[in-house]
């Protein structure tokens, strides 16, 4: 079976069973695709297995390219570029680079890491959404399984989500067509419609 294709889907309505079903699943040895939810839940990320972000470690690396561009550019401007004594302050007047540089570094962080969670998460400009169940962005919390990527049959994944307490399980495909969607389809789509076609196809 294609991986990234063929997917069960298992719909929880509490917090603390989609936890606990999150272990169940994971010890039976099945491995989720994705869990989706309409808020944060603390400790999901650890039971699903993540591992620690490097978001922290591109921030940094950000960061110090801003203050390092900052530090490079008033030095060069104000030591070599353009001297110019001011206030009877020397041309290299560091503690009068501070608020500059602190700017700068701020600036590069988040620029940095908005495109760097992006990229991450394969949320390019051009990219159409998956939506596996829309009420995800509502009240339900969503649980996909890729059936292509487990050596489970369709049927024992079943049986281990509904010893998992699953609400609603149900099978989605998504086909060439679904997983490659025309951007300016989906936003013409959206606009129109309100919804994706994907979407609407849940039933």
């Amino acid at each position: 079976m294609e991986k990234n294709k063929h997917f069960l889907v298992g719909i929880f309505d509490d917090q603390d069973e989609l936890l606990h079903a999150v272990e169940h699943i994971r010890h039976a040895g099945v491995k989720i695709h994705e869990v989706f939810t309409p808020y944060p839940i603390h400790t999901l990320e650890h039971e699903l297995g993540y591992k620690r972000s490097y978001m922290p470690r591109a921030a940094f690396l950000f960061g110090a390219t801003g203050t390092t561009l900052a530090i490079a550019m008033q030095s060069g401007m104000m030591g070599i570029d353009w001297p110019m004594i001011i206030g009877g302050k020397s041309f290299l007047a560091i503690p009068d680079f501070v608020p500059v540089t602190f700017e700068s570094t701020v600036l590069l962080a988040s620029f940095g890491m908005v495109g760097t969670f992006l990229v991450a998460c394969g949320l390019h400009p051009l990219k159409a959404p998956r939506l596996f169940d829309r009420r995800s962005t509502d009240d339900k919390l969503v649980m996909a399984i890729d059936l292509g990527n487990n050596s489970l049959s369709e049927d024992q994944i079943k049986a281990v989500l509904k010893e998992a307490h699953a609400n609603e399980i149900y099978r989605k495909d998504f086909t060439d067509e679904d997983n490659s969607e025309s951007f300016l389809t989906y936003l013409v789509d959206l606009f129109t419609k309100g919804v994706t076609s994907s979407s609407r196809k849940l039933n």
